[in-house]
């Protein structure tokens, strides 16, 4: 079992970096296109996962990852809207690119599994061994990456979700939206995180995206 575990891990770090660094390169890129230089002056504009990791963020993901499905989050891209194109939208192409890059990745994991599973390559049973090290990748690629596209979309500071909904208020709402987030998203939002891990019967994320699973697992991979 230990050898099993140390696999696993070996396996799932890759995927984690890969995931994050697309995830912020997406964002990053973005809004470069848009023709905001921040995100290229705080060299963000990469894919190296060094650039783009936080370190609570990164800590979270390993952590949740051994439940299933891997929920986190990487450095925010800084950037700026009035620096952009047409300042709204782009930033909100911006702030969802970073969701859509992590659908996008788990797609693929899961084209290569289905693929290899309609060739006779990989036996759909095989999916569930924790002692192949493919089947580790190809479905903890998948539930990776939906948890944390699933996850930034919550809509609490500083997470992607409460852009994304600012972005379709009003402007005087969407003002004071930013700035309730601002002031007390992020404190909330800690709060939900640190409140589930001391009492489980308390964990709201983990009441929302449990039941998720086995969904996804089968949107994805058929069964």
């Amino acid at each position: 079992m230990g050898d099993v575990s140390m696999l696993f891990i070996v396996c799932v770090i890759p995927v984690i970096l890969i995931s994050v660094a697309l995830h912020e390169f997406a964002h990053a890129k973005m809004a470069d296109l848009a023709g905001d230089p921040t995100p290229r002056f705080y060299g963000r504009v990469t894919l190296n996962p060094l650039a783009h990791l936080d370190p609570l963020g990164t800590v979270m993901i390993v952590i949740t990852v051994l439940s299933g499905f891997g929920i986190g989050w990487g450095k925010p891209v800084p950037v700026n809207p009035s620096r952009m194109k047409n300042p709204r939208w782009d930033h909100f192409a911006s702030v969802a690119a970073g969701p859509l890059s992590n659908v996008l990745q788990a797609t693929v994991y899961a084209v290569i599994a289905r693929l290899m599973m309609a060739t006779g390559v990989l036996a759909p049973q095989q999916l569930f061994d924790l002692s192949n090290p493919l089947s580790i990748i190809l479905v903890m690629g998948v539930m990776i990456n939906i948890g944390l596209a699933l996850f930034n979309m919550i809509p609490l500071g500083p997470l992607d979700g409460h852009w994304i909904v600012g972005a379709f208020l009003p402007e005087r709402q969407r003002i004071q939206w930013y700035a309730w987030n601002r002031n007390y998203g992020g404190f909330l939002f800690l709060s939900l995180i640190i409140l589930g891990q001391i009492f489980p019967n308390f964990d709201v994320i983990g009441m929302v995206f449990t039941p998720l699973y086995p969904r996804i697992f089968q949107f994805f991979f058929g069964f």
